[in-house]
């Protein structure tokens, strides 16, 4: 797994709806920044900015074709918080079954 600063990154730039939009738009395939602008009832220069978190966080890539940028999903920053959310998912499950456990053993003794 990458740094935790990059899993800081990727969680930061998950919060926000408008660039998990952005990722689930992206699914379907690479798109231009103005066919991604399309969508939203914000200015370029601000998708353009949510596009940098998102590449930041190592969740998109842009290509530059020509005049256009192409956007799309780069798959390394989601498996690594996909990862992460796994192991903090083991922990707690075996966190909760011991308490079960407790809590059955602490009735019986009633």
């Amino acid at each position: 797994m990458k740094n935790d600063d990059q899993l800081s990154s990727a969680f930061a730039a998950l919060a926000d709806a408008t660039r998990r939009n952005i990722l689930q738009r992206l699914r379907e395939g690479p798109v231009t920044v103005s066919e991604l602008a399309a969508y939203y009832p914000i200015s370029r220069p601000a998708i353009s900015q949510h596009l940098a978190v998102l590449e930041k966080a190592g969740l998109v890539q842009r290509n530059r074709r020509a005049q256009w940028s192409e956007c799309s999903l780069t798959t390394d920053g989601l498996m690594d918080v996909a990862s992460w959310i796994t192991a903090q998912q083991a922990v707690w499950n075996e966190r909760f079954d011991r308490l079960e456990e407790y809590l059955e053993k602490e009735k019986s003794d009633e």
